[in-house]
C-alpha cells in the first residue's frame, strides 16, 4: 500500500498543470479532465496525492465549481481518482499501476538504412491532385471547393442523432464486429429517403455504404482492373479518379465536354466503362440535360459499356426540380451509381454509398472487407437517425438558399471587377468554373492570391494533358461567408491584372 501523500494544493502552483483554452470547441470540463489525466500518465501526479478541493481549484482556474465537481466525478468513475468523504479526492494507485509505460525510457537513435524510393513501386504522393492548405479556415477569402461553412452545419440535429446512437440499446445493436455488413437502418434510409429523391428505386442488396465517394471509386477500380480494356474519363475531370485508375494501371481514354457535359460519340465506343458526373460536373459544374443523359444511356446499350455515375451535389439545384439521375433511367443494370452524404453534411464525416446490381455489390462488399471491413458503425447509425428524424430534408433547402445567394454575389462581383473573365452562372452546386483572359497563368496567380488571403483552385490540375490550358480556375462558395465574397473577388482581380 502507498500511504496517502500530503495535500500539495498549497505548495504547488496547480495552474501549471492546466492550459485552458476558453475559445476551444472542447468544453472546460473536458479540458480539466484531460489535463489531470495527462499529469497522472506523465508521472507528474503520484498515487495518493490529494487534489485541491473543488472550490479551490475552481478559483485557481477561474471556472465554475460545478465544472471541477463534474470533472472529478468522471475521473473517479474512470479510475483515475478516488473519493473519500473526509480527505476529498486523491490520485488512484490503480490508475498509476495500470498506466505503466511499455516503451523504452530513452528514444532510440534515428537511422535511415532503407531506400524507400527504390522499394516503393508507385509514388502515389507525386500524382497531381487538388491540394488545400490545412489551415484554410484561417484565410479570410477561402473560395475552397469541397469544404463546408461551420455556420451551416446542422449541429443540433447531428448532436441529437449521435446522442440517440450512444444509448445503451443502440450501442448493443451497432458495437459488435459486423465483418462486412452495413447498418440496416442506414441502408433503409438511403434507399427510401435519399435515392428516391434522385428517382432511383433499388432493393437493400443493391446498396453498399462506403467511406465517402472516394472509397466507392477505389472499390470499383479494384473490381474492374483485370478486365477493363479502357475507361473513359471526362476531360477536364476529377483528378483523383484519374489517379485511382492510374494506381491500378487501368487504360484511360480522355473524353471532351461541351456546354451540356460529356458528349456522346464514337470515342465512347472505344471504352467498356465511362465515368461521368452529370449533376454538377467536376470541375465545370455543368448540369447534363435529361436528353443527353438518355442519349448516353442508349449508346451504352448499343456499344455495351457500363456507366459509372458520380452524382455529386445532385440535390443542390437553384432552378426547379433536380434532373433525374442516369441511374433512374437505367432498366438494364448498366449504371453503377456513386453518392455521398459527406458533401452535403460535412466532408469529414466520410459517408458515401455505392448502388449497383446485387452481383456487383457482393464483390464490392468483399473488396471493402479487405480494406476496412466496414465504415464505423456508430457513424452509420448516427447518419441513419439524422435522416430518419428529418434533419437532412430540412438541411437541403437551407443549403440551396445560401448557395444560390453566394453564387449570385460571386457572379456579380466577377462582372464588376473582372469583366474580361468568362463563365456560365451555375444552376446549382457549390462552385463556379471561370476562364481568365488568354495568356493568364492561374498557377502563378494562385500563389500571389494566397499571399493576400485568397484561396482558389487553378484549373490545370483537372486536365489529363500536361499541355492543358492555364487560364481556367475554380471558385468554391460553400466555405466562404457571403459578406466576404466581393472583397475576395476584388483582391483576386487585382492579382490577375498585376501578372
Amino acid at each position: 500500500m502507498v500511504s496517502p501523500v500530503k495535500p500539495i494544493h498549497e505548495g504547488v502552483l496547480w495552474i501549471g498543470f492546466f492550459d485552458l483554452q476558453r475559445d476551444s470547441p472542447v468544453t472546460l470540463q473536458a479540458q480539466v479532465r484531460a489535463a489531470i489525466v495527462k499529469a497522472i500518465l506523465d508521472r507528474r501526479l503520484l498515487p495518493g496525492v490529494t487534489m485541491p478541493p473543488t472550490r479551490t481549484l475552481a478559483a485557481i482556474l477561474k471556472v465554475g465549481r460545478n465544472t471541477i465537481l463534474r470533472a472529478y466525478e468522471r475521473l473517479v468513475d474512470e479510475g483515475f481518482l478516488v473519493a473519500d468523504p473526509r480527505s476529498g479526492h486523491s490520485v488512484s494507485l490503480k490508475a498509476y499501476t495500470d498506466a505503466a509505460p511499455a516503451w523504452t525510457p530513452e528514444p532510440l537513435p534515428r537511422t535511415s538504412s532503407v531506400d524507400w524510393s527504390r522499394r516503393l513501386g508507385e509514388h502515389v504522393s507525386a500524382l497531381p491532385h487538388v491540394a488545400k492548405p490545412e489551415d484554410w479556415q484561417r484565410y479570410p477569402y477561402p473560395f475552397v471547393y469541397g469544404q463546408f461553412d461551420p455556420s451551416l452545419f446542422p449541429a443540433m440535429g447531428w448532436r441529437e442523432a449521435t446522442q440517440l446512437a450512444v444509448r445503451r440499446v443502440a450501442v448493443r445493436d451497432w458495437a459488435g464486429d459486423r465483418v462486412d455488413r452495413d447498418d440496416p437502418e442506414l441502408v433503409e434510409q438511403i434507399q427510401a429517403r435519399v435515392l428516391t429523391r434522385r428517382g432511383v428505386w433499388v432493393s437493400p442488396d443493391e446498396i453498399l455504404i462506403t467511406a465517402g465517394a472516394q472509397q466507392a471509386m477505389f472499390i470499383v477500380a479494384a473490381l474492374i482492373r483485370a478486365r477493363a480494356r479502357c475507361v473513359g474519363l471526362e476531360d477536364p475531370g476529377y483528378p483523383d479518379l484519374r489517379n485511382v485508375l492510374r494506381f491500378f494501371s487501368i487504360p484511360m481514354c480522355n473524353l471532351p465536354l461541351d456546354e451540356h457535359g460529356l458528349k456522346p460519340g464514337q470515342r465512347l465506343d472505344e471504352c467498356d466503362y465511362v465515368c461521368v458526373a452529370p449533376s454538377h460536373q467536376n470541375p465545370t459544374s455543368i448540369t447534363m440535360p435529361v436528353s443527353r443523359r438518355r442519349a448516353l444511356l442508349e449508346q451504352a446499350e448499343r456499344s455495351d459499356f457500363v456507366i459509372l455515375e458520380d452524382d455529386y451535389d445532385s440535390e443542390l439545384n437553384f432552378e426547379g426540380e433536380a434532373t433525374p439521375a442516369i441511374k433512374s433511367l437505367d432498366a438494364a443494370g448498366r449504371v453503377v451509381y456513386v453518392g455521398s452524404l459527406s458533401k452535403t453534411l460535412a466532408a469529414g464525416l466520410r459517408i458515401g454509398y455505392l448502388v449497383a446490381p446485387p452481383a456487383f455489390i457482393d464483390e464490392a462488399r468483399a473488396v471493402r472487407r479487405l480494406i476496412q471491413r466496414h465504415p464505423p458503425a456508430n457513424n452509420q447509425r448516427a447518419a441513419a437517425l439524422f435522416l430518419s428524424l428529418g434533419h437532412y430534408d430540412a438541411l437541403i433547402p437551407k443549403l440551396v438558399r445560401t448557395y444560390r445567394e453566394r453564387a449570385q454575389i460571386l457572379c456579380n462581383a466577377l462582372a464588376r471587377y473582372l469583366p474580361e473573365a468568362q463563365f456560365t452562372p451555375p444552376r446549382g452546386g457549390s462552385a463556379l468554373w471561370v476562364q481568365a483572359p488568354e495568356g493568364t497563368d492561374m498557377r502563378a496567380i494562385r500563389e500571389r492570391a494566397r499571399a493576400v488571403g485568397v484561396l482558389f483552385d487553378a484549373g490545370d490540375t483537372f486536365y489529363a494533358s500536361r499541355y492543358s490550358p492555364l487560364n481556367f480556375f475554380r471558385l468554391g462558395y460553400s466555405s466562404i461567408p457571403a459578406e466576404r465574397i466581393e472583397a475576395g473577388v476584388k483582391l483576386l482581380a487585382d492579382c490577375i491584372r498585376r501578372r
